[in-house]
């Protein structure tokens, strides 16, 4: 069962790789620039820009980054169904102790100056994704104590495949600069039956020292916000997710388990009197027993049915995901050695995520 769960999950958690963009636009005002024609198309007003004096990057880039990710998540609404049958809820009977999401790949970063105050770029993207979780499962006793009756803690990885778009725009004066980064992220992985869809704001602010004409040193600090698509659905074959001689001895675990929990429910109900049966309290612990025990035991017969057909046998899921901290704080630096060329870095921090990015940037006129 272990590897069934840690599977559903790590193909839910697969969070976004991104990079926002920098402009050294608002650096520093020249007169010299005012007597001059400004040679590209983009950005739109571009040339109005020039003859203010703005100095502006050139108007066209390609990036490469790499980034490495964790974070903490939330996982709940958990169904299972076998060969298309009905799906069930396994929330009452399965509790995550902690789930974590890592992914560390490489982007392609294209972008223009749409216009001197706004970024547009695309994004592509290979990722390598692991999710780490503890899990149990777990009965109640006759007092609705939940108890758990086997563990797990394990690790899955997986690639995915990313594409998305997002946009930057940007005010400066004097080397003080902010950026508001926001993209949009779709990440196809075989097993769902669709892309999972992140969006990501990232406030930045900073400050940027011209060290010669076309070299500078730029800081920054600010937040990063992160949010994807919480339902997650598939199909899988059986014989794709299980290592069945573990599981198998899982399950007839389970199956002793839940055979003591129902014969330790019914010597307790028998040990009431007609009067403490008929308390309204202690018929709620009894019918709670009894449903938890109930679906317990039809889920390991499921599993214990798709076991023996597994070379031919489906599962279905469902899952719900969600971070556990939305934001975090980044801060970062960037070196231009020249209008070409920047390399740049960023750290995330506090809340439930880490995260590091590094990158290498061309630019040029269009």
């Amino acid at each position: 069962m272990k590897i069934f769960l840690i599977f559903l999950i790590s193909v839910a958690s697969f969070n976004n790789i991104y990079s926002q963009a920098y402009s050294e636009q608002g650096l520093e005002t020249s007169d010299s620039l005012k007597s001059q024609d400004y040679p590209y198309i983009l950005p739109i007003y571009g040339a109005e820009a020039y003859k203010l004096g703005y100095k502006l990057p050139y108007s066209a880039g390609i990036g490469i980054n790499y980034l490495w990710q964790e974070s903490d998540l939330i996982i709940d609404n958990l169904q299972v169904g076998f060969n298309n049958g009905p799906m069930t809820n396994l929330d009452e009977i399965i509790r995550f102790n902690g789930a974590t999401a890592g992914a560390s790949g490489v982007n392609l970063r294209p972008d223009i100056w749409l216009f001197p105050f706004l970024n547009v770029y695309g994004l592509f993207a290979q990722a390598k994704t692991s999710t780490e979780i503890s899990a149990g499962l777990y009965l109640p006793d006759t007092s609705n104590n939940y108890n758990e009756i086997t563990a797990f803690s394990t690790k899955a990885n997986f690639d995915a495949t990313s594409f998305g778009f997002g946009l930057t725009p940007t005010f400066a004066v004097k080397g003080w600069w902010i950026a508001l980064d926001m993209n949009m992220l779709w990440t196809d992985v075989s097993a769902l039956d669709k892309p999972v869809f992140t969006f990501v704001f990232g406030p930045r602010f900073g400050k940027t020292y011209k060290i010669s004409e076309d070299m500078n040193l730029a800081f920054w600090f600010g937040g990063f916000r992160l949010k994807f698509s919480s339902e997650t659905t598939g199909s899988l074959n059986v014989n794709e997710l299980f290592n069945t001689d573990d599981l198998q001895a899982k399950v007839d675990q389970g199956f002793i388990k839940v055979e003591e929990a129902q014969a330790n429910t019914i010597a307790w109900w028998e040990s009431l009197s007609p009067i403490e049966q008929q308390n309204p309290l202690n018929q709620a612990k009894y019918e709670t027993a009894n449903r938890t025990i109930q679906k317990t035991g039809d889920f390991l017969t499921k599993v214990d049915g798709a076991l023996s057909t597994a070379e031919t046998s489906t599962v279905q899921y469902s899952l719900d995901k969600r971070n556990e901290n939305m934001w975090n704080l980044i801060v970062g630096t960037q070196f231009q050695l020249n209008k070409h060329w920047m390399i740049r870095a960023e750290y995330g921090f506090l809340g439930s995520r880490s995260q590091f990015v590094g990158g290498l940037q061309y630019r040029f006129g269009l």
